[in-house]
């Protein structure tokens, strides 16, 4: 805040009124615009907005459009109806004539959505956040139905003695160094999201961070890396935790992205080690598979 300068007393000076000597300080008037202290506020914000855009642009991580955090051809990617994807994710095969665990998508992870997913997740654009958060919202509504079903045919959540348990979203794990790396948890605010949509359909549900993993993060590694953290994800021991136990519990798993299934199929065998019921997954994108370059194969919900 800036302020007005009392001038400085010569000794010729008349004495100061009573009230104002040594001891006491004169009264200082700030200085505001004429329209009070907001306006000065909002056009002080404008101008430091102006600056930092000069200073580093800002520009969409999909096409590079300037000045725009994401442009809106590159945000509608992410408005359709989320589609299974887990037939071209091999490691999410049960190889015991189970059928793969359900895995739904937004889209596919080509083009410029990938280049957002990465900046979302690994370069620090956190201002993508709200869009990335936003589908996953959409997607809790949409798929809202299938998994009520879904827990109706499991009766997980009408145990005798228990009543009627919230399905568990339950976020894929990051290593200690990457949520260092990155200060925060990109895919539990995905898992928030997604309860969030699960409950505004009238799906009873909640985020539990449930999972931990060892070693290193899933960027950058090869189809036998990752395949390695199918002995790295792990879930609370029996009675380690202070909350409900898992046993019969029914839990929706969420990730970024849908890669080999290394991961998701690594989170579903920690959960149902300790007896949950492990209803399907949600990803934001999925990797299309190599025979049919960027079109993914897609079953519709309806």
């Amino acid at each position: 805040m800036l302020f007005s300068v009392q001038p400085s007393r010569s000794p010729d000076d008349p004495p100061p009124p009573p009230g104002t000597g040594r001891g006491r300080r004169a009264p200082v008037t700030p200085v505001t615009a004429a329209g009070g202290a907001r306006p000065l506020v909002a056009a002080l914000a404008g101008a430091s907005a102006s600056l930092t855009r000069l200073v580093v642009p800002i520009e969409c991580p999909g096409c590079g459009m300037r000045d725009l955090a994401l442009c809106p051809a590159c945000a509608g990617l992410l408005d359709g109806a989320p589609t299974r994807r887990e037939r071209d994710a091999p490691r999410l095969d049960r190889l015991d004539g189970r059928a793969p665990l359900p895995v739904w998508a937004c889209a596919p992870y080509a083009g410029p959505l990938r280049d957002v997913v990465v900046a979302w997740k690994d370069k620090g654009r956190v201002d993508l956040t709200g869009v990335l958060d936003a589908a996953a919202r959409r997607a809790g509504v949409a798929l809202a139905p299938g998994v009520r079903a879904a827990v109706g045919r499991g009766e997980a959540r009408a145990r005798a003695g228990r009543g009627r348990d919230p399905v568990l979203v339950v976020p894929a794990p990051s290593t200690a160094a990457a949520r260092r790396a990155r200060g925060r948890e990109p895919v539990l605010s995905l898992a928030r999201a997604l309860a969030q949509g699960l409950c505004a359909a009238g799906v009873e549900a909640t985020p539990v961070r449930l999972l931990t993993q060892r070693g290193h993060d899933q960027v950058g590694r090869g189809s036998r890396g990752r395949g390695e953290r199918l002995t790295t994800v792990r879930a609370p021991r029996r009675g380690a935790s202070p909350g409900p136990s898992l046993a019969g519990a029914a839990c929706l798993l969420v990730d970024d992205v849908l890669t080999t299934g290394a991961t998701l199929a690594a989170c579903e065998r920690a959960l149902a080690g300790l007896g949950a019921h492990v209803l399907g997954a949600f990803v934001v994108a999925a990797t299309p598979p190599p025979r049919q370059g960027s079109a993914a194969h897609e079953v519709h919900l309806t």
